[in-house]
């Protein structure tokens, strides 16, 4: 199977399927990564321990601080206790909370995840008045993708009456 294949059937499962975890398998929270496709992570009850990504999931799903995973434990593991078993995007968690599968200790913490990641990546833009018709709903812009590695430059009326007059 080549490569892109692969990838694509991985992000297929991560981001289609929903997950429920087993008795085995716990929720745990990424803390950081200190390399080595190893991840420092917190259980519910405040537990924390390295786990592994499998190599299914390497250079095809990133993962980072705060995300969320579902891992199955090892038994020979003395600092790497766990693999990964699925990485949690936040449909998957509203759904686990709907649930009820989802462990209070992360209640708080995945809503303001999932607030902060909304904001970082939807900033606020200053309010541009309402045109008298001229533009439709379907040309608003607002929803789409926001680079913020980039400058973002915002074109007034004024600037562009001024080129046209020039």
């Amino acid at each position: 199977m080549s490569q892109a294949t692969k990838r694509k059937h991985v992000v297929k499962e991560v981001l289609g399927e929903h997950m429920v975890p087993s008795d085995q398998q716990q929720i745990v929270r990424v803390l950081r990564t200190p390399g080595n496709n190893l991840h420092e992570v917190e259980t519910a009850q405040g537990q924390r321990f390295l786990v592994s990504m499998p190599s299914k999931y390497r250079k095809n799903i990133w993962i980072k601080r705060g995300d969320f995973l579902i891992v199955d434990p090892i038994e020979e593991g003395e600092k790497v206790k766990a693999e990964i078993s699925f990485v949690l995007c936040k449909d998957h968690v509203r759904s686990l909370q709907k649930e009820g599968l989802w462990p209070e200790a992360f209640s708080e913490v995945a809503e303001k995840h999932n607030n902060n990641r909304h904001r970082q990546t939807q900033p606020e833009l200053p309010a541009e008045p309402e045109s008298s018709g001229e533009e439709s709903s379907s040309e608003d812009d607002s929803d789409l993708f926001v680079n913020t590695n980039r400058r973002q430059y915002h074109e007034s009326e004024e600037e562009s009456e001024e080129e046209e007059a020039v």
